[in-house]
């Protein structure tokens, strides 16, 4: 066994091969680019080295670089993880040549299955089926149409080299394929740097099946049962389970076959995955799926099989690259109940699955499942890289089980700060269809309303715990050397003489304005927001001036408002300036005479240990001050009266 591993990657999967690697005795080295200077990765290995800046190809797609690290560190193998260089033949040739072990195919198996139009040929030459479709070299548009025509519509436009679901078309009529292409070609092009692609018949009711298949530097060849991967959102994977539903063990040993004489076909050693399309419009069958590529490197999805198999793959790629025999032949492989995994990614399905930056202010995951995750509180969700935040895996007896598995554990994670498609998730995991195995691929895409993929209205049950969190927080904050127990404007019991009172608080909720309202009755105060009461089943996070509330996978951030008195209270358009609410004033900024502009700072009073601010309703000048800094006032006193230049 190696002795040293650089490992080329980052995140979540850097994490989990230095798991493995160090399991087996090896010294873990990382890589890091200038935005993963704090990240998880460099602290979970034993050394690490910069790379370059934020930029990946300045980083982590910089073989150059990854080479003179791994020789400055003296590792004696390169794993490159998934993403970024793992399909890379150029980088997989560069590490032999440095005398360095290529965790991973030969450079020949990974230039063979990188281009789909080669592999395809070489698939159909090995006898395994491919989808109907042109995959030849010509590539003029008035050829390619004719070719769309002659297998009929509807049919995909793919991309020759790349994937992800770049410049992926569907095309229903013949009217639309000149313009489809095109635009297909100019993605691709900047992509990938070619314009080719490939044609194929689109499968109806398409699922996304794929087979897990293992092979030595001897030519031992076998597989590790299939992944279910059907559900995606243009293309991109969100849940993958193992065993797939409706699969039957005579289709997986004919799928199987199929997936280890495509490997053969190409010299392949180590870890893969060969995709298959599968007609689901009569369930899976032997004569509906076919060949749509092979990934020459480990999977996001890995853990389902390890799952189920109960295998470490890291330790057999491992192991395979040292030259060592499979472990287990064909009829050893053991399959055990049923496991899922969901993707967690920094995004917000009610904005389109933006993706969402910044810190991460709470991080909590359940302890009694496998996560697999690169982050951790306090750190950030860069725009430079991928950004999922964790994989959740999930394993029981039977396939309800593991669903039920999973839809409690996203219901008891928790992250704060950045958005999260937690919720979104979790909708998937209860969601009929999918529990009873009727989706394919387009399943998402066509149900983003009924899975709360949307815009949906603030939630003012969570806006109402924010805010009395806050209220709480600042005023244990204020209890300080400074406080006057004995003072009554430092009473938070509403006690006063007179008809009880209600005090707004003006809030951001998010991007939109709201009112928070204190009612003082004998009993205390109570809070309401969109005269919904505190939520009693929220998480609630802070940050420096704001709260993160945690709400059914939900996320809402609460901060106190900063107002103009003019946009809030009667009077301010004529200029006077009114206290929002019982207090003290903190600080004057203007002085009687001073000009001011619209939207200026004048002023700054504190209320229920809050602090809020007072802006000039327009431009003008301070024609009347009324109040000194430290003075109480009450709700409803005149501050200050902005006169109009034309009045001055």
């Amino acid at each position: 066994m190696f002795k040293s591993v650089l490992i080329a990657n980052r995140g979540e999967i850097a994490c989990r091969i230095a798991r493995t690697a160090k399991r087996l005795g090896m010294r873990t080295i990382a890589v890091y680019s200038a935005a993963d200077v704090h990240a998880l990765h460099r602290r979970v290995c034993d050394e690490s080295y910069p790379i370059g800046s934020a930029e990946p190809r300045d980083s982590y797609l910089n073989v150059k670089r990854l080479i003179e690290a791994a020789k400055i560190a003296g590792a004696e193998c390169v794993h490159p993880g998934y993403g970024f260089l793992s399909e890379s033949g150029d980088f997989a040739e560069a590490c032999v040549q440095a005398g360095l072990v290529f965790v991973g195919p030969p450079a020949s198996a990974i230039r063979a299955m990188g281009l789909k139009d080669r592999a395809k040929a070489l698939m159909e030459k090995a006898g395994v089926p491919i989808v109907p479709g042109y995959h030849g070299e010509r590539q003029d548009a008035k050829f390619l149409k004719q070719q769309a025509d002659a297998i009929g519509y509807p049919v995909l436009l793919k991309p020759a080299a790349g994937g992800g679901g770049r410049g992926l078309r569907r095309i229903d009529r013949a009217a639309d394929f000149d313009a489809a292409l095109q635009g297909a070609v100019r993605e691709v092009a900047a992509a990938f740097g070619s314009g080719r692609v490939l044609i194929e018949k689109y499968v109806s009711a398409p699922r996304h099946i794929e087979i897990q298949i293992f092979a030595d530097k001897d030519g031992n060849t076998i597989y590790l049962g299939e992944r279910d991967c059907s559900l995606q959102r243009r293309h991109q994977k969100v849940i993958e389970e193992s065993p797939a539903p409706g699969m039957t063990e005579k289709l997986r040993q004919e799928m199987g076959t199929a997936a280890v004489e495509a490997a053969k076909a190409v010299g392949y050693a180590g870890a893969g995955t060969v995709e298959f399309v599968a007609d689901g419009t009569k369930g899976l069958r032997s004569d509906a799926f076919w060949f749509i590529e092979m990934n020459t490197r480990l999977q996001v999805e890995h853990p389902v099989t390890e799952a189920i198999t109960g295998l470490d793959l890291v330790e057999w790629q491992f192991r395979v690259a040292a030259g060592e025999k499979l472990p287990l032949v064909q009829n050893e492989v053991r399959f055990d109940g049923h496991a899922v995994e969901a993707r967690v990614y920094a995004e917000d399905p009610e904005h389109g699955f933006l993706p969402s930056t910044g810190r991460i202010v709470g991080l909590e995951f359940p302890a009694d499942v496998r996560v697999e995750s690169g982050v951790e509180a306090g750190g950030e969700v860069t725009p430079f890289y991928d950004p999922m935040i964790a994989k959740i895996i999930t394993h029981a007896p039977g396939r309800e089980a593991a669903l039920d598995r999973m839809a409690g554990a996203i219901d008891r994670t928790l992250i704060a700060g950045v958005r999260s498609n937690l919720a979104f998730l979790g909708a998937l995991c209860r969601a009929r269809a999918f529990r009873d195995g009727k989706v394919d691929t387009g399943y998402i895409d066509r149900n983003l309303a009924t899975l709360g993929a949307e815009s949906r209205g603030p939630d003012y049950a969570a806006a109402a715990a924010g805010f009395t969190h806050l209220l709480a927080r600042d005023s244990n904050s204020a209890a300080g050397d400074d406080a006057e127990p004995d003072s009554p404007w430092n009473a938070r019991d509403g006690f006063q003489l007179g008809r009880p009172r209600s005090i707004e608080v003006p809030l951001l909720i998010d991007s939109e304005n709201a009112d928070a309202v204190v009612d003082y009755d004998g009993d205390g105060a109570t809070v309401t927001v969109g005269g919904m009461s505190p939520a009693t089943d929220a998480n609630v996070f802070d940050g420096k001036d704001t709260v993160f509330v945690l709400r059914h996978g939900r996320q809402t951030r609460v901060q106190v408002r900063d107002v103009s008195v003019a946009a809030s209270h009667g009077g301010a358009g004529d200029g006077v300036i009114k206290a929002p609410m019982h207090g003290k004033v903190l600080e004057l900024f203007v002085g009687k005479g001073d000009a001011v502009t619209a939207g200026q700072r004048l002023a700054v009073i504190e209320a229920m240990k809050m602090e809020h601010t007072l802006r000039a309703p327009f431009a003008g000048s301070v024609a009347e001050l009324v109040v000194a800094a430290g003075q109480q006032v009450v709700e409803g006193a005149q501050i200050m009266l902005i006169g109009r230049p034309d009045a001055v």
